[in-house]
């Protein structure tokens, strides 16, 4: 059995601590069992080496979150990376596409999706070793993982079992699909048997591969990598799973629960306050989590989130902040703050001139270990001061040792990169007519690979 995670989503329901670089999963607050912050993702891939899935497991994720996921989890965590994002049937086709020409895999071997951000129990996923099981036993061409409702909700979506279906072989044969139906319509369905549609999906490598062919596209990984961008925007749920007629689901009977918004997350949150500042002791299920140097002060106030960070500060009651999506579409703004797999960045200043011309300042940390790639900008010269630790600067060939309280002048086209020996922080001043993150030729990612090309001939190296 072979596991493909989804990593997507674009940071909206849970602005301003997420945003398109980091997403709802990659937010660190939730505690892990030895009282450490950690992610969504970070928990859910302990659950999978917990249940010894992991080894068979891999993340189809975006460019701009594979950083991310190896600095939370670990380098060498296999990833398919989106060239662009195209929703889940794309993710998927593309995978598939990889797990058959490139890693060779059997066309009968079942493959499970599965989001990359349930907050479940673990037996979630010993659960998901049923629905390899159930999908061979009765030779459906779907398996799908359906949660048994707690309570008639307007969330989620469910799933319909056939007049005749039960339980009593561990599944059911499913009729239909209802999506979000008023709480009255509900209840109802929830009489019949229906269970919650909790995004996880199972099939055999050559069912997927066949609608590939029908849709008329390649079965080779690298070509639908080069045509990615000519794909429909289109779910999987529309692409394949309606499509389809014989659909059974195996139920899952335990803890399950999408933490997409502020108020259901909080409601998992091991503390009321992340960060600085203080919330009164008359404050009644309140929450600050609070990413800024600033502190925050909250007093008399009940049912609230209060969540700042370098993108925004929201103040929201809680059940109202489901809505935040209609009101933060009017923002057009990059991400002010960014995790890498190095360290991370954080805009303190964005301004633009006559001209044209642009600034942007930048306070940056790389840890201890780690380095920058080795690279260029050909549209924007850069100024680094030096603020704290110590590090190996690379440029045009050489390498000297750089302090606290040394300035570094980068002109544009002037190859650079950093290596930090202590955890090392400086402030960047970028200015030219056009500041983008696409201004960026990468030519070496490994330092060891900096190293070998470079004559160190600098009377400044320390070694």
């Amino acid at each position: 059995m072979k596991l493909v995670l989804l990593s997507g989503g674009s940071g909206k329901r849970l602005w301003p601590l997420s945003n398109d670089t980091r997403s709802k999963q990659f937010l660190k607050v939730l505690e892990s069992h030895n009282l450490q912050e950690q992610s969504m993702v970070q928990r859910v891939w302990g659950q999978l080496e917990a249940t010894g899935l992991s080894g068979d497991a891999m993340i189809a994720t975006s460019k701009m979150q594979r950083d991310m996921i190896h600095a939370q989890i670990s380098e060498h965590i296999p990833l398919i990376i989106e060239p662009e994002r195209r929703d889940t049937y794309p993710a998927i086709a593309l995978a598939a596409s990889h797990l058959h020409s490139v890693q060779n895999v059997d066309e009968d071997e079942v493959v499970v999706v599965l989001p990359v951000d349930p907050y479940v129990d673990d037996k979630f996923f010993e659960q998901v070793k049923v629905l390899e099981e159930m999908l061979i036993s009765t030779n459906a061409d779907l398996a799908l993982m359906g949660v048994k409702p707690t309570y008639p909700s307007s969330k989620y979506g469910y799933m319909v079992p056939t007049k005749y279906s039960n339980l009593s072989n561990n599944h059911i044969q499913v009729q239909k699909f209802t999506e979000k139906p008023s709480e009255e319509d509900a209840a109802t369905l929830i009489e019949s048997g229906a269970l919650w549609n909790c995004g996880v999906f199972a099939f055999r490598l050559g069912y997927l591969l066949r609608t590939l062919e029908e849709n008329c596209l390649p079965l080779d990984y690298q070509e639908l990598l080069a045509m990615y961008a000519t794909l429909p925007k289109i779910s999987f749920d529309y692409a394949v799973v309606e499509k389809t007629d014989n659909i059974i689901a195996v139920p899952y009977d335990g803890y399950w629960k999408d933490l997409g918004t502020w108020n259901t997350l909080t409601e998992e949150m091991a503390t009321s306050q992340i960060g600085k500042g203080v919330i009164s002791e008359d404050s009644i299920n309140t929450h600050l989590i609070n990413e800024l140097d600033i502190p925050v002060t909250v007093i008399g106030v009940k049912n609230l989130v209060i969540a700042a960070s370098p993108d925004g500060i929201l103040v929201s009651e809680k059940e109202a902040s489901p809505k935040i999506k209609d009101y933060i579409g009017q923002y057009d703004q990059p991400p002010m703050y960014e995790e890498r797999m190095w360290g991370w960045t954080r805009t303190l200043d964005y301004a633009k001139y006559d001209e044209q011309k642009e600034m942007v300042t930048k306070r940056i940390c790389i840890y201890a270990g780690r380095n920058s790639s080795y690279h260029r900008h050909m549209l924007r010269d850069e100024v680094w001061t030096i603020v704290r630790g110590e590090g190996d600067l690379a440029v045009d060939g050489r390498i000297t040792r750089v302090k606290a309280g040394d300035i570094v002048h980068l002109p544009a086209g002037k190859e650079h990169g950093i290596y930090a020996l202590s955890e090392l922080e400086f402030i960047e001043v970028q200015t030219g007519l056009e500041i983008t993150d696409e201004d960026f030729v990468r030519i070496h990612y490994k330092w060891s690979d900096v190293l070998s090309c470079f004559n160190q001939s600098d009377s400044r190296v320390i070694y």
